[in-house]
């Protein structure tokens, strides 16, 4: 257990092809979300702060739990090499463009059509555990549909999709893209 990302585990976190991201709303009924990210997507900023491109999906469970209370744990598993499993608990924010904070983050990550949002965790505690039940898989690469999609889409219509699909959670709960996009400018 730490309080921060020491640099052994820093280098085991962006070593990783995916990790999964996992929120829940306040209510006792509400959605467990759980999401596999991947495309080189993630930025650890600092031992205590990590940051991930998110892009534009059929939902947006992590962003309108955020919204509604915050909590955000990241886990990493090492599908090669020594087994590992690490957790990083805190706490999450939506970042959107046109923010100081999006104009300071997003560069530090590959340009993709498709970003809609970065979500940045605040870390307060790390935990690593055994790992000695997850499973050896060989890494062939990153899937391209989402890119080829997002091209294909085009920045009116990924709009209208993020309007019409990434406005509020599952349980009607709202996201900060929806709100922003929704409202009158």
């Amino acid at each position: 257990m730490h309080t921060e990302i020491p640099d052994e585990l820093r280098g085991f976190i962006e070593r990783q092809q995916m990790f999964f991201v996992a929120t829940a709303p306040l209510a006792a009924d509400g959605a467990i979300n759980v999401s596999p990210k991947g495309m080189d997507s993630l930025r650890v900023l600092g031992p205590r702060r990590v940051a991930y491109l998110d892009l534009t999906g059929s939902g947006n469970e992590t962003s309108a739990h955020l919204l509604d209370n915050g909590r955000l744990t990241m886990m990493f598993c090492a599908f090669a090499g020594p087994p590992r499993i690490l957790r990083l608990y805190g706490t999450g924010d939506t970042v959107l463009s046109g923010s100081a904070e999006w104009e300071a983050l997003y560069p530090l990550f590959t340009p993709h059509s498709g970003a809609r949002q970065i979500i940045t965790l605040d870390v307060e505690r790390v935990q690593t555990s055994c790992g000695f039940a997850v499973p050896r898989f060989d890494y062939v690469g990153q899937r391209e549909t989402l890119t080829k999609w997002s091209e294909a889409t085009g920045e009116q219509l990924l709009t209208a999709h993020r309007q019409d699909k990434n406005a509020e959670s599952i349980d009607g709960l709202p996201t900060p893209l929806g709100k922003r996009e929704l409202s009158p400018r």
